[in-house]
């Protein structure tokens, strides 16, 4: 297990690496504490030529909000083609245009991290299209934790890339897959997600003014940590938040905008079944969905939410992988209003691949009637699919479905 000065290596290490060596630019997106700052700091430690701007701290930030040209000039001053690192850049939209100037005149590399897509978008902030890659930085994939052996879908496979220590995948249920969860004590765990809450709601909703009643959005964020992996209820949530239902879809819209929840799309395609159309959110951590819901962070809690645990990381995965690996690949869920349902469904573009998620370490095919209804009706473009379950081997169920322990996912 790596140890609390050692850094597990990351799977878009290299490839972040390759862009500094290149002095291209970048802008890294990802939820706070996943380890963006980390890590772009860690792959800028030998470098010299390096402008660093933290707008966390208020000092910097209140600096560059009064002056954005300023990056210029220091920038210019500071020596042949500075690489310019901005944390945090949603705090500062103004600093895109201002990096624009340096881009367009090859006078600096620049590396941008962000934590919000909401303020930038508000803004109209410049993400300088043409100028800078995009990429995305999530909490640890199981392979980032040593959890992988055999992968079964080729279509998401990964190798190891760090050894398996002793954060079981058992740990990733209860506290999640944070960078910080992996070298601390289950008590420190416990008070790093406790607080993660106030962190958000203080820095990202209060100091943004995103919403003005912020006691109303505290307890419509532990509802909707509750409901997480559902089709939430808004007149449900409603009455027990005690907000009306636009504001909980502006709400739910937030949370989306701010990267901590995954919005998962109803698959719609040329179906023959009434097929129910509301989106499903899952929280974008397990141990930040456990804490937000107030469950207790204890090894109870699989045995009284295995399912839904298990289902969470499963998705969790997918989403991560299909984002990592830059595939155009959709990921939909599917639920008729008969009841017939499947937890994911990989639209590839030419094909796709349902997949029912079991928390069991066995499965029955009466246990899968919802994936065995979907292949019969997209047999033209869904010739398999597989049930990912907590088993120790692959098993055959027929001749179309394949049932797969999580580990070879």
């Amino acid at each position: 297990m790596p140890s609390k000065n050692k850094q597990l290596v990351r799977y878009l290490e290299s490839r972040l690496a390759r862009l500094v060596r290149e002095k291209k630019s970048f802008l890294l997106l990802g939820p706070r504490q996943v380890g963006k700052t980390t890590l772009v700091r860690s792959l800028l430690a030998s470098r010299e030529n390096v402008l660093e701007y933290t707008l966390q701290d208020p000092s910097v930030r209140i600096t560059l909000e009064q002056d954005p040209s300023r990056i210029i000039r220091e920038a210019r001053a500071h020596g042949v083609r500075p690489l310019v690192f901005i944390d945090e850049a949603q705090k500062v939209p103004e600093l895109f245009d201002a990096t624009q100037v340096l881009l367009d005149n090859r006078e600096a590399s620049c590396i941008f991290t962000g934590s919000s897509a909401r303020k930038l978008r508000r803004a109209g902030a410049n993400l300088l299209p043409g100028r800078i890659q995009r990429l995305f930085l999530d909490p640890l994939l199981w392979g980032e934790l040593g959890l992988m052996r055999h992968p079964a879908l080729s279509e998401f496979a990964l190798k190891n890339i760090n050894a398996h220590g002793s954060y079981s995948f058992e740990d990733l249920l209860i506290y999640g897959s944070l960078p910080l969860m992996v070298s601390l004590t289950p008590n420190e765990r416990k008070d790093i997600l406790k607080s993660y809450a106030q962190l958000y709601l203080e820095e990202e909703i209060r100091a943004e003014a995103i919403v003005r009643k912020i006691g109303a959005f505290s307890r419509f964020l532990e509802l909707a940590a509750v409901e997480s992996g559902t089709a939430p209820n808004l007149s449900k949530l409603s009455q027990e938040s005690g907000v009306s239902q636009p504001s909980i879809k502006e709400f739910y819209q937030i949370l989306e905008d701010t990267l901590v929840v995954e919005r998962i799309d109803p698959y719609l395609k040329n179906a023959r079944k009434r097929i129910l159309a509301s989106s499903r959110y899952y929280f974008f951590d397990l141990g930040v969905r456990n804490a937000l819901a107030r469950i207790p962070l204890e090894r109870d809690v699989i045995n009284t939410q295995k399912g839904t645990l298990f289902e969470h990381a499963v998705i969790l995965e997918i989403i991560r992988r299909n984002r990592l690996l830059q595939k155009p690949h959709t990921i939909h869920y599917w639920r008729t209003s008969g009841g017939a349902e499947v937890d994911c469904v990989v639209d590839t573009g030419s094909s796709v691949i349902p997949i029912e998620i079991k928390a069991g370490k066995s499965v029955r095919l009466s246990e899968i009637k919802g994936l065995r209804i979907f292949l019969e009706e997209y047999r033209r473009v869904a010739p398999v699919g597989y049930v990912i379950t907590q088993g120790e081997r692959r098993e055959r169920l027929d001749e179309r479905i394949t049932a797969v322990p999580w580990f070879d996912l």
